[in-house]
């Protein structure tokens, strides 16, 4: 699978307490375009399995070829990951990166085990887009599309 590029993102929601979260995530894809859905897969073992599983709305934020460093930031374990992040609450509260190539805030709708992880399927609220280019991953590192 290494072989097949992806877009990447950063998913982030918020607990009971307001709390903001979010890690890396490039298993990310649209469904459907009536009504508006898009799916993720997280591991069963990632640090935020529990939250981004149970929170009924998240954002994915899809990076521009400039946000590698978000990414990677995104991607540590035990990081502070939005200390020193420029980021706003969405309109259900969840966090929305700036300078992203776009959002997809989204109502959970659905959720299934599938092996080692959970398929999370969302109903777009609200998205935005900008002019850029995206971040890509591919063969285990971080691309730029060069168009």
């Amino acid at each position: 699978m290494g072989r097949f590029a992806s877009g990447v993102t950063v998913v982030t929601a918020t607990d009971d307490a307001g709390s903001a979260y979010g890690m890396t995530v490039s298993a990310f894809a649209s469904v459907s375009l009536q009504p508006p859905l898009v799916v993720m897969c997280i591991d069963h073992a990632a640090s935020l399995h529990d939250t981004l599983t149970s929170a009924p709305y998240f954002a994915v934020n899809i990076l521009a070829s400039t946000q590698e460093p978000i990414a990677r930031r995104f991607a540590e374990t035990g990081a502070q990951r939005f200390e020193g992040i420029g980021y706003r609450n969405g309109e259900n509260g969840v966090p929305i990166l700036n300078d992203v190539l776009a959002f997809v805030e989204c109502k959970r709708v659905s959720s299934a085990e599938a092996g080692d992880h959970t398929v999370i399927i969302g109903e777009t609220v609200a998205a935005s887009m900008r002019d850029a280019r995206p971040l890509l991953y591919y063969r285990g590192g971080f691309a730029q599309l060069e168009r």
